[in-house]
């Protein structure tokens, strides 16, 4: 149902409600408690929301130009929060602890600060809890510790500047829509506003016991947004502009309770996906019943060492946070806080890095990315027949065409990925229905790639679209393809990885149409892979390095730098054996291994930035695909050493989260690896490549079409002796699978299975 929506030059009728322009109102500011330094944060989130505070739960009022710019309320790429400030008597309460463990929902211990002579330090405890569950629920438990009655004022500042989150990371804006004001009707005690229309309304400025407030913003596309505050339990005293005031006394050892709920609004209808509860605890009780139904279906990993058991289970509830609703579908979205929507190439490796623990995610990865894929030509998102997307974004400069991202189409590997997790979704599940589904899909996709194919004989980008990527492929900062010299490419860039993803694409295909009777795709796909395999060999090698190119620039020459990329390489057959054990051996010279992981590029390039996005980090994710490669080549020491790396690493970060990716500094005695400052955590890939290592290390072959598993050559490494898989799918079958290490010899063995698959190990 649409909104009864009327605009008028002077104000904005919206089912019922007016606004008018913040301008025209001006309201009184409660001050702001300002910290000299950067603070630490706390992240929650819960499907299309999340949230962003300091370790005392607040957001003291962050802006575009000041503080730290991802503090916020977050949904649909806007924020619906920018302040959301505890203070007693106007000064910041004293932490004693605060933790975010649980994903959805974070909590806060703090004490008063010394109040003048009238309140002690350290007399007044104050508990606050905050969930979100299609909205933002907090509730606050004040409790009087001092031997006497205390009375003292306890506010909470609210704001909202409704920016989209394109703005808070620096993309400017010519033009903003506007803030509102919401007004009443005159009240019967005579306090009025009297605006330029002449009509009389609330001042809305300092007002005595209300159980509501209301932020709003009008687009420039039209739309409302407002962040509707509803207060529960006891309602503040009194209002100063958006600050709730809150007048306390309480009596020795006396406890009260106050709370709000804020919900999200779109033209008056929510604009989160999810239906929000009314009260904290029925929030809190959705929110770990969905969890539980999510835990009981799957895989649930263990080992014999508890901090490798805190690393799984954390990973396996930030996929679960990390799941986001779009339409009919929910699929993972890619980090928080900057990513927090549905990309192509980041889903899809995450949904491939997470098939041994629940496949549901790759199966409505696929059918999400199948009904945006490409189908006609538009320039301006760079999308093309067969494409599949790169990023969905939904906020304000989206629908105003002031991005591409409606969706953007700017990537040139997340195609021929989208049909490597086809097959591979295939091999794990037997899903003849879902394959049957995709099939037209799969074969627009191929066209799409052979299409490109046609000019130089390999999958290549470049820019189209003002707003786009320069860069395309999984390295898609601005400075990241360059060559030995430190300088960077130009023209069409052809990367050395997606030609592999190409390569496995085709192989992959070639089974399934060989499947399904249609030999001739099969023949000209498998044929097309060998003729692509012999060019790459021949055109990407660099022979006085006896390594792989990056990539090929517009004019065909080899982008000639030592970096990550021919490492995803490794595990999809596109290299000569020789060719192969050579990259691997390059990999884990000093120069790229840092002792925690491979970096993104050389130490001994010109360009190498060991705090560089792509030019000198290590990507959790970049080295889990790289490990796997190493394990294909029979290395499995070097692949365990990685494996290591990346754990020890893990193990050392807040919650025993992996980043997104962490600086390049060499790994020197018992120093800890170096955060890198702005990276996403939770972040899908960072979390999926802890599914994709363990995975590694057992190396489990699904082979679901012909009723078999395949384990070959376990090995445990020498942290582990114990690791078990309960819960494991493969086709229709459920089986429990218990491995140990004895020396250097892996066992395994079969505890449980309901189904009849074969599980053949092999040694």
């Amino acid at each position: 149902m649409t909104p009864d929506l009327l605009i008028t030059q002077e104000k904005i009728s919206l089912d019922g409600k007016t606004f008018i322009p913040a301008e025209q109102l001006p309201m009184p500011e409660w001050p702001r408690v300002v910290s000299e330094r950067p603070q630490p944060t706390l992240t929650v989130k819960d499907d299309d929301l999340f949230l962003v505070t300091d370790t005392i739960g607040n957001i003291s009022g962050c802006s575009l130009n000041e503080g730290n710019p991802s503090m916020g309320l977050f949904c649909c790429d806007t924020r619906f929060l920018n302040r959301l400030e505890l203070q007693i008597e106007g000064r910041s309460p004293i932490l004693l602890g605060s933790t975010a463990e649980k994903g959805f929902s974070l909590s806060v211990l703090c004490t008063n600060p010394r109040i003048d002579d009238r309140l002690k330090a350290d007399n007044i405890g104050i508990r606050r809890e905050i969930v979100l569950n299609g909205a933002l629920f907090e509730e606050i438990e004040i409790s009087n510790y001092s031997t006497t009655t205390v009375s003292f004022e306890l506010s909470i500042s609210f704001d909202a500047d409704f920016v989209d989150l394109f703005e808070v990371r620096g993309y400017g804006r010519d033009n903003r829509g506007k803030l509102l004001r919401l007004v009443e009707p005159k009240p019967e005690d005579g306090t009025t506003w009297n605006g330029d229309s002449g009509g009389s309304v609330s001042l809305h400025a300092e007002t005595h016991k209300a159980e509501f407030l209301t932020l709003a913003y009008q687009g420039l596309d039209g739309l409302v947004m407002e962040s509707r505050i509803q207060f529960q339990h006891r309602l503040p005293d009194y209002f100063k502009g958006y600050t709730a005031v809150w007048q306390l006394e309480l009596a020795t050892h006396e406890t009260l309770k106050i709370g709000y709920r804020i919900n999200l609004l779109t033209n008056n209808t929510s604009s989160s996906t999810v239906s929000a509860a009314f009260t904290l605890g029925q929030a809190k009780a959705a929110e770990l019943m969905e969890e539980q139904n999510w835990v009981q279906q799957i895989t649930r990993i263990s080992s014999d060492k508890s901090i490798l058991n805190h690393i799984i289970d954390r990973a396996e509830q930030d996929m679960y946070l990390l799941r986001q609703s779009f339409g009919k579908y929910k699929t993972v979205s890619a980090g928080v806080p900057w990513f927090s929507t549905l990309f192509g190439r980041d889903s899809i490796i995450t949904a491939s890095q997470t098939l041994i623990l629940n496949s549901q995610i790759a199966k409505e990865t696929l059918l999400l990315l199948a009904a945006y894929q490409g189908k006609t030509e538009d320039e301006w998102r760079e999308e093309e027949p067969g494409k599949i997307l790169h990023e969905l974004r939904l906020g304000e400069m989206a629908r105003c065409q002031e991005i591409p991202h409606t969706p953007y189409y700017g990537t040139v590997d997340a195609t021929p990925l989208w049909l490597m997790l086809y097959g591979e979704y295939y091999i794990w599940t037997h899903d003849h229905e879902t394959l049957e589904q995709l099939w037209p899909n799969a074969i627009a996709a191929m066209d799409w790639i052979d299409f490109h194919l046609q000019a130089t004989g390999y999958l290549s980008y470049y820019r189209k679209s003002k707003r786009g990527l320069t860069n395309q492929g999984w390295k898609d900062s601005g400075d990241c393809i360059v060559d030995r010299k430190g300088d960077l490419a130009n023209g069409s860039i052809a990367l050395c990885e997606v030609q592999a993803y190409v390569y496995s694409a085709k192989i992959r295909l070639a089974e399934i149409a060989r499947m399904k009777k249609r030999l001739d795709l099969a023949d000209r796909w498998q044929e097309e892979a060998r003729n692509l395999k012999m060019r790459f060999n021949r055109d990407f090698w660099i022979e006085d390095q006896d390594f792989c190119a990056l990539a090929l620039d517009g004019e065909g020459k080899q982008v000639d730098s030592v970096t990550s990329n021919p490492g995803h390489c490794l595990q999809l057959g596109i290299f000569t054996p020789e060719k192969a054990y050579s990259v691997a051996e390059r990999l884990r010279a000093p120069d790229m291994f840092n002792g925690w992981g491979i970096r993104t590029l050389s130490s001994l390039s010109p360009a190498y930035n060991p705090m560089g996005y792509h030019i000198g980090s290590v990507w959790p994710h970049d080295n889990s695909l790289i490990a796997m490669g190493l394990r294909s080549l029979g290395l499995i020491d070097q692949a365990l050493e990685l494996f290591q790396g990346i754990f020890d690493m893990t193990s050392q970060q807040p919650y025993q989260r992996p980043p997104e990716l962490f600086c390049g500094y060499e790994r020197n005695g018992d120093n800890a690896p170096v955060q890198y400052p702005v990276a996403c955590t939770p972040q899908a890939w960072a979390t999926g490549s802890v599914f994709q290592l363990l995975q590694m290390i057992v190396n489990l072959v699904p082979d679901a079409q012909n009723n078999c598993l395949r384990i070959i050559d376990p090995a445990l490494p020498e942290s582990i002796n114990q690791l078990s898989f309960h819960n494991l799918r493969v086709g229709t079958t459920i089986l429990d699978l218990e491995f140990e290490r004895s020396g250097n010899t892996t066992a395994c063995r079969v505890a449980k299975k309901r189904g009849n698959l074969r599980v053949v190990i092999e040694a």
